[in-house]
């Protein structure tokens, strides 16, 4: 692999009900979402949108993870690589990061998320 094209979506924002606890289905919160995906394009210049991965089709498959809530952002992005890999085949590697940006816990300022990666 000496030459990958990634496609970026960077700091996606959706309101989302994920979480362990009750109270945070219950109440949602706010997230932060960005991916790439990195492929070896079959054409020297990318000059269709079938010579490429549709950022479009990217987003879609984010937004509606991101409508199912699921106790835990691991599962969530680890189901968004592999939906991706599934519409996308010729993608070799994917990085996927979900933050939540207001997490349920006392006195703490900041955010909390995680970040994934997945060669194929």
């Amino acid at each position: 692999m000496n030459r990958l094209l990634t496609i970026e979506l960077s700091k996606l924002r959706f309101f989302s009900r994920h979480g362990l606890y009750a109270e945070e289905v219950k109440t949602g919160n706010e997230f932060e979402v960005s991916l790439s995906a990195s492929y070896v394009p079959d054409t020297i210049a990318v000059n269709n949108i079938e010579d490429t991965v549709n950022y479009v089709s990217l987003y879609e498959l984010v937004k509606m993870a991101m409508q199912e809530p699921t106790p835990l952002l691991e599962t969530v992005a680890m189901a968004v690589a592999e939906k991706i890999h599934q519409q996308f085949p010729q993608v070799k590697k994917i990085s996927i990061s979900i933050r939540k940006l207001y997490p349920p816990i006392a006195q703490f300022t900041g955010e909390v998320g995680v970040a994934y990666t997945k060669e194929f």
